[in-house]
């Protein structure tokens, strides 16, 4: 499920619960959404080949961008968790992580984006769509996150050590402890979902209010701004997962 909105001159301003479904394969339904992903994965493996076929000993423009972005990443990573071993394991599904919701949430500020498409009884079906908008789609990138912070937890401490964080029969206040730990950590699977998807479909919104009521000056700084945001949420999201990692790995007390 996940939120639309879209403006017409005709219609007004319309929201609705459900995301864009542009046709299906067999009985899974392909939604606007979905496609916007898949653009994006492809924009990235197309983007990570021409620069690995592009290494050169004296890096141009483009290759010392990447260089920094992923040099600059592999330390902060390595100097969080202090570790460069954990941050070998680590880094690159954080560095994936940020770079497909940076790449997707851009893609969603692109002219086109919700309004190239085709009608079905008389609404426009668009054949791209944000992703973050869909909570479909902020829910699985929850899920792998909340996956790899247990997976980590468990590989370093192992299954009984990193069990013992959330059932400790040690003491009464030790297992009341350790139960709030356990809600917690499934609690960040709404924390991680809703506020990635809040915050995009807010700024959906507000383009497309902006769109409706002013169409040619107020959208170009909310663009701007929103071009900010996509890249903040994906920070935090890749951030916030780190950081839960390198709880996970903390020898527990």
């Amino acid at each position: 499920m996940g939120l639309v909105a879209t403006a017409h001159a005709a219609e007004g301003i319309s929201v609705k619960l459900s995301p864009y479904v542009v046709g299906e394969i067999g009985s899974m339904p392909i939604t606007a959404t979905l496609l916007t992903s898949w653009l994006a994965i492809v924009l990235l493996v197309v983007g990570a080949v021409l620069i690995q076929r592009r290494i050169q000993p004296i890096p141009g423009k483009t290759q010392s961008i990447a260089e920094v972005v992923v040099g600059g990443g592999y330390q902060y990573v390595a100097d969080t968790l202090e570790s460069k071993e954990l941050a070998k394991t680590y880094f690159p599904v954080l560095m994936t992580i940020f770079l497909f919701l940076i790449t997707m949430n851009w893609l969603g500020l692109l002219p086109g984006v919700t309004s190239i498409g085709y009608y079905r009884d008389g609404s426009l079906i668009p054949f791209f769509y944000p992703p973050a908008a869909d909570l479909n789609i902020t829910l699985a990138f929850a899920f792998i996150a909340v996956f790899l912070i247990q997976l980590a937890g468990i590989v370093t401490l192992g299954v009984a050590k990193y069990g013992s964080k959330f059932i400790n029969f040690s003491s009464p206040l030790a297992f009341v402890i350790g139960l709030i730990e356990l809600v917690s950590e499934i609690g960040r699977i709404i924390s991680f979902a809703f506020r990635l998807f809040g915050n995009i479909f807010a700024g959906k919104v507000l383009i497309t209010v902006a769109i409706f009521f002013a169409p040619l000056f107020v959208p170009v700084p909310v663009l701007a701004f929103e071009v900010f945001v996509g890249f903040i949420q994906a920070a935090v999201f890749a951030f916030l997962t780190l950081v839960f990692i390198k709880l996970a790995v903390a020898e527990p007390h």
